[in-house]
């Protein structure tokens, strides 16, 4: 039990990080200086972004360690698999979710790696804007410019919102806050709410590549 209660308990921090840095980041669409902006306030942070970013990593590997635990602890107590499965309640995302799980964490890392670190796709990080701010603005859109890049990040989130359509719903029902009454209408606005996220982070990139959020006049090619 106390696995599952560290799973949901990691979860639920991250569903609460993956909402607000959703709030941030649509912040592209009022512009240039608005993101620049917000990105100076993280950055203002200075140990306590830190902080945050090293326990989110933290939070991230122990909900992804305690699933591995609890998947070899179910085999294991079924060590002679069922001759035939039932998966009529069972659904695609709750079935998957140890290998959704693992690649979302590989796809954190990359968007770590490109947006934090700035140790893929190198060309854009001297970008500064007409304050001499990091312009991670035009870093953005040059990002989704790239039809690669575009692909990997429209298929991780795509992952992350699967996992999170079946997530939601398992996280009320580990810490108790879930009965019969509720389960149905949790399971039906569990995979709403993912999809709503996948809908609201899909549509930067896509804004992007469809022309819509474009790059600011007098901005050096890489």
């Amino acid at each position: 039990m106390l696995k599952k209660i560290l799973m949901a308990f990691s979860g639920m921090i991250l569903l609460g990080f993956i909402v607000g840095h959703l709030a941030g980041n649509l912040q592209i669409f009022l512009g240039q200086e608005a993101l620049n902006h917000y990105a100076v306030f993280l950055r203002s942070l200075g140990d306590l972004l830190w902080v945050a970013r090293l326990g989110l990593i933290s939070m991230a590997i122990l909900h992804l360690w305690m699933s591995v635990g609890l998947t070899v602890e179910n085999q294991l107590s079924r060590p002679v698999g069922y001759a035939r499965k039932d998966y009529i309640k069972a659904t695609l995302a709750s079935r998957t979710m140890i290998w959704s799980g693992g690649v979302v964490l590989a796809f954190l890392v990359y968007h770590l790696l490109h947006f934090t670190f700035l140790k893929v796709h190198p060309q854009y990080a001297h970008l500064v804007d007409a304050k001499g701010q990091r312009d991670v603005y035009s870093m953005v859109v040059l990002s989704f410019q790239q039809p690669g890049i575009f692909l990997v990040y429209i298929v991780g989130l795509f992952l992350l919102c699967f996992h999170l359509s079946h997530a939601i719903q398992s996280l009320f029902q580990t810490m108790g806050w879930n009965d019969t009454k509720l389960h149905e209408m949790l399971s039906v606005w569990g995979g709403r709410v993912a999809w709503l996220i996948f809908a609201g982070y899909a549509s930067i990139p896509i804004a992007v590549m469809a022309g819509i959020v474009k790059l600011p006049p007098g901005v050096p090619l890489p």
